[in-house]
């Protein structure tokens, strides 16, 4: 078994910000930082890149390649199967869902979700639930956490188009389905925006990243830090609306 796997959710046809996940960030492509950033997990047993067969994602399959990253193509729009094929292909007993539009996700946070998984014995454990639900982690510290038995259940019951392309709401959606234990935060930070969907959010961080490189293992409250610090950089991203998961891509998928 590989035990814990983390998948990295990636594609080019990104809707709002084609190509993000190979632009730079102080001098390495956005899925280089995520990468380094999950690498640091000590929950982690693997860590695999998850994107389509569609001709627009050949350029990451060969930057995977180049870079000796464990490359997984499936199905552009429905994602659930991508997840399913791409940790059943590894015999991986759990896994962990990452996007890679989170370029400052914290693995200490990727390990305390995996660790109430364990601990808490659920079928799913998260930092949040997305829109409409709540969440007190700011967005981009997004980490899911599933069994590989419940993402094999998800996988064969799931009918519809938005579950299907954001993989586990299946999980969430509907009380009582699945056991499930959300990690929340006091103080409530969720209005706070670190993922990359727009160039406004890649300039934000970008900027994060200037303040603490050659660092690349700096903790998610060392953000808020700096914020406090620098009000003006929340400003950058503060008028973009983030997305339900009940909205669906017109060419499937996410990050």
């Amino acid at each position: 078994m590989t035990g814990t796997l983390a998948i990295i959710q990636a594609r080019m046809s990104s809707s709002r910000l084609p190509g993000k996940v190979l632009m730079d960030i102080g001098g390495q492509p956005m899925l280089m930082r995520v990468i380094e950033r999950v690498n640091q997990a000590k929950l982690i047993n693997r860590i695999l890149v998850a994107t389509s067969t569609d001709p627009t994602d050949d350029t990451l399959n060969q930057w995977c390649e180049n870079n000796k990253v464990d490359c997984f193509r499936g199905s552009m729009q429905d994602v659930l199967d991508r997840f399913y094929q791409a940790a059943r292909t590894m015999n991986a007993d759990r896994v962990v869902r990452i996007t890679a539009d989170c370029p400052v996700i914290d693995p200490y946070l990727i390990d305390s979700t995996i660790l109430a998984c364990i601990e808490q014995n659920v079928d799913f454990a998260a930092t949040r639930l997305p829109p409409p639900f709540h969440r007190t982690y700011p967005i981009g510290l997004d980490v899911e956490v599933s069994t590989f038995a419940a993402l094999e259940r998800a996988w064969r019951e799931t009918k519809t188009t938005p579950e299907r392309e954001h993989v586990f709401p299946y999980l969430y959606d509907q009380p009582g389905r699945f056991k499930i234990h959300i990690l929340n935060h006091e103080p409530d930070y969720g209005s706070s925006r670190w993922t990359v969907d727009t160039a406004e959010d890649l300039e934000l961080i970008r900027e994060i990243y200037q303040r603490f490189l050659p660092r690349v293992d700096f903790r998610w409250m060392e953000i808020l830090d700096l914020m406090e610090r620098e009000p003006k950089l929340m400003e950058m991203n503060s008028a973009v609306k983030h997305k339900s998961y009940l909205d669906v891509d017109e060419r499937g998928g996410s990050a």
